[in-house]
């Protein structure tokens, strides 16, 4: 997950804003990017009260309560996705490559807790399936409303988009990457490779 951590902030620090600076002036792309993160934080929250507050036995409620936040986060991915695509096919690119790699480890926890939980296979099955369509949604809905938008919406969007990027990165990804207790031998490469791997990516799809 560090190695996600690195793609995520790559794509923020090489993508998002390089674009923005090009469109809008750095006073607005300074409150767009402030207004990221506070919309970060608003859907970290959402995830939270989702998952604490559904009613039911307490292991069920708990697990579906992940999973509609799991959801929840996936829209909003397909949403940055689908805003990036629309503004070149390389930044759509590399945004989806950064999300599937940083939602893979919830994919397998949402699995893990719904069989720990004992739900059904068959539910298992049709809850998971509803999984990858949550984000084409999301991307489509963002393509939809930035193709033809002027330099003013797309350099505010994609500074918002990386204030969000970059929150949850710091907030959500890096603390849950900690939580195994990895040497910093480790993750410290790992998070810098991840980087790394972004920037070369970004420059050869570019070309």
């Amino acid at each position: 997950m560090h190695a996600a951590a690195g793609l995520a902030a790559a794509v923020a620090a090489i993508e998002l804003v390089p674009r923005a600076i090009e469109r809008v002036e750095i006073w607005l792309l300074a409150v767009a990017l402030i207004c990221g993160s506070f919309a970060s934080v608003g859907i970290a929250r959402l995830s939270r009260a989702i998952s604490t507050r559904l009613p039911s036995k307490r292991m069920r409620a708990s697990t579906i309560g992940a999973y509609v936040a799991i959801g929840v986060d996936l829209v909003t991915d397909g949403l940055m996705t689908g805003s990036g695509a629309a503004v070149a096919a390389s930044l759509g690119l590399l945004l989806a490559l950064s999300q599937i790699v940083g939602n893979l480890p919830g994919g397998f926890a949402i699995a893990a807790s719904f069989r720990a939980a004992a739900v059904p296979r068959r539910q298992r099955l049709v809850m998971l399936s509803a999984y990858p369509m949550l984000p084409v949604v999301g991307a489509a809905v963002g393509y939809l409303a930035l193709r033809d938008a002027g330099n003013f919406a797309t350099g505010t969007t994609l500074a918002f988009l990386a204030g969000l990027l970059l929150t949850a990165t710091i907030e959500e990804i890096v603390p849950e990457a900690d939580k195994p207790g990895a040497p910093r031998r480790i993750s410290s490469p790992a998070f810098a490779g991840g980087f790394v791997l972004l920037l070369l990516l970004s420059a050869y799809l570019s070309s």
